[in-house]
């Protein structure tokens, strides 16, 4: 994408964008909503003309080319499963439309649902199968056709969380099998966390950072980023703004040692016991307020609620926090 841009009237939905993706990433689009991410997608995919700027695909400008034309396929949250067709049929649609004969279509979509964990399904009914199931009857669709590039607006927000996790698992695994470029959307941090080689933070039409997983949450580039992926700490102290995440920083008594630490006076102002963490939000004596979890290794929920209003050191490593500035767009 170069100088990518959507604008409907006054309203700017993507303000000009610069991306490259390469070839067989598993690429998130990460957002709330309406920063601009499923109409990146949709432009991608040919559903939305560029009001700027152009598409390009394995070297190819596609800006102008229909979206049946184009090497890509879509998976949606909804499916978009043909009811009254089987699973197989589903599946092999693509393929009838393109031509292709009776016993390559018959090969190709077996290997569809093998790839999706989901041999020996072809003669079932969508509404026979569950949520999980025909997700992955939409992607064995998608995949079905051999395109360049998968494009997945938020595919798995209809799912609950144990099995949304689950699916998590599975289509990074499907997606190193197949080895198709993945184009991911989603507004979910831990999602696009677990599953992404790279990841791109939209905000307000505008990318703010994009960078591997560990680098996004670590290394955030300003507070914009922050706070939006995963829990984060911003404190201002003698002119510097910097962040630090809850599980950084240490629960320490007033009395202990803190060699090597950076450390601040405080007061627990209230806790909240969840189950395998404690979660603590401490008022400091220097004004403003640190979150901050402790794994309950020995603690139970009786020990961490009696502990509400002691005083306390937090401590945390110099390395640890990171100098961020206001919102800046890359």
């Amino acid at each position: 994408m170069e100088g990518l841009a959507k604008r409907y009237g006054e309203v700017v939905a993507v303000a000009g964008i610069d991306l490259e993706i390469e070839r067989g990433e598993f690429f998130t689009l990460l957002g709330p909503s309406g920063s601009g991410k499923t109409t990146t997608l949709r432009m991608i995919a040919g559903f939305e003309q560029p009001s700027a700027g152009l598409v390009e695909l394995a070297g190819e400008d596609v800006s102008r080319v229909p979206p049946y034309d184009r090497a890509v396929n879509t998976v949606f949250q909804d499916y978009a499963l043909f009811p009254h067709m089987s699973v197989g049929t589903n599946v092999e649609y693509g393929l009838r439309v393109a031509g292709v004969g009776k016993e390559e279509r018959a090969r190709r979509r077996e290997e569809a649902l093998e790839m999706v964990r989901l041999p020996g399904y072809a003669a079932r009914k969508p509404a026979e199968l569950s949520g999980g199931q025909r997700q992955r009857v939409a992607l064995a669709r998608a995949i079905v056709n051999r395109p360049k590039v998968l494009l997945l607006d938020e595919p798995l927000g209809a799912l609950d969380l144990k099995l949304r996790e689950q699916m998590q698992v599975e289509l990074k695994a499907i997606q190193g099998e197949v080895g198709i470029t993945f184009v991911y959307v989603t507004h979910d941090q831990d999602e696009a966390l677990t599953m992404s080689d790279r990841i791109a933070v939209f905000n307000d039409g505008r990318i703010e950072q994009v960078s591997s997983p560990v680098e996004l949450y670590e290394r955030p580039r300003n507070e914009f980023v922050a706070g939006f992926v995963g829990v984060s700490n911003l404190l201002e102290r003698d002119g510097e703004r910097f962040t630090i995440r809850p599980e950084k920083v240490q629960l320490l008594d007033p009395a202990a040692s803190a060699d090597g630490l950076r450390t601040e006076r405080g007061r627990i102002a209230d806790i909240s016991y969840a189950g395998m963490v404690t979660r603590y939000r401490v008022a400091l004596d220097a004004g403003g307020e640190l979150l901050l979890v402790r794994q309950n290794v020995e603690d139970t929920s009786l020990d961490a609620t009696s502990e509400r209003g002691r005083e306390v050191l937090v401590g945390w490593r110099p390395e640890q926090a990171v100098a961020v500035r206001g919102q800046t767009n890359a």
